[in-house]
């Protein structure tokens, strides 16, 4: 296993800390996976999931403030962050079959499962499939089917469309650097101004290499064709149907300020998921675990006090 170096220390700001890194064969493939930084070995497991366009990098702050709690493992999905594409992983239901795979590698016992965007659509799929792996699940603007299209939620589908979607994305890269990323900042983040400076430069960078790889459009084009699809799924195939399976305690976290997960939906996911508690941020956008980690912190604790 190849290993990577971290920064990591008290003076260094929590957003700007990066977690030890190594890769792990996985279904044929490597992985990249990030390991909490000072969390004991026998601490109960985490697995910390990303969504779309995402990678590790984005539970640096929260997996560090529960790092007495749970020693999480966070990986960069196939095609996004520092892992390559794998030959039939760009769908939801594909990546949470992965994950169960990575958990046989790297857990002996059942893990708390936090999942993001499309990581929370793949979470709850885990969780449907492996229910005697998951001691909990935490879901943060999960990709759960909505009947309300925003607007960006219509771009999106527009992403997922087939030649158009590349179209879209490829004229998209040719627009200034500068004016991408701030648009990219719009639509995660409820107010980037009041971003830390390190979660700023952090998501800029990845941002950056991004664009210097090959698969990162193709990748994303699977990925947000699979969360459509998704949408599309009839009743008892579609993930309202693996929600309403999921016995596990679930922590629900929307932001009021969500420009790519409708809030409204919170209400339908709480009745769907037979465990289910809530956590509504009003000022949080897509990613509430960077904007509000303290916040999130303090509701997983609640959730298996």
């Amino acid at each position: 296993m190849e290993s990577y170096g971290a920064v990591t220390g008290a003076s260094v700001p929590l957003g700007a800390q990066q977690w030890p890194a190594r890769k792990v064969p996985v279904a044929g493939g490597e992985l990249l996976v990030r390991e909490t930084p000072g969390a004991a070995k026998d601490l109960p497991p985490a697995l910390f999931v990303h969504g779309l366009g995402g990678s590790s990098l984005n539970w640096t702050a929260l997996g560090l403030l529960l790092n007495d709690t749970v020693r999480g493992l966070a990986p960069d999905l196939p095609g996004f962050g520092r892992t390559p594409p794998l030959p039939g992983v760009g769908g939801i239901r594909q990546q949470a079959d992965l994950l169960g795979k990575l958990m046989d590698t790297e857990f002996d016992q059942p893990a708390h499962v936090f999942g993001n965007s499309m990581g929370g659509a793949a979470a709850v799929a885990l969780a449907a499939q492996r229910p005697e792996q998951v001691a909990s699940l935490t879901l943060i603007s999960p990709a759960l089917p909505h009947p309300r299209a925003s607007a960006t939620a219509i771009w999106f589908a527009a992403v997922a469309t087939p030649r158009l979607g590349k179209a879209v994305l490829e004229r998209t890269k040719r627009l200034p650097f500068d004016r991408r990323f701030q648009a990219s900042l719009s639509m995660i983040f409820g107010d980037p101004r009041t971003l830390p400076p390190e979660v700023r430069q952090v998501y800029e960078e990845e941002l950056r290499r991004r664009d210097g790889l090959s698969w990162g459009t193709q990748a994303t084009l699977e990925g947000a064709r699979s969360v459509l699809l998704s949408y599309l799924a009839p009743p008892r195939r579609s993930l309202w149907a693996d929600a309403a399976k999921i016995s596990c305690p679930v922590l629900l976290i929307y932001g009021g300020k969500d420009r790519l997960v409708d809030a409204r939906i919170r209400t339908k996911a709480q009745r769907t998921f037979p465990d289910a508690r809530l956590l509504y941020i009003p000022k949080s956008g897509h990613v509430a675990q960077m904007e509000y980690p303290e916040q999130v912190e303090i509701a997983f604790r609640q959730l298996i006090a």
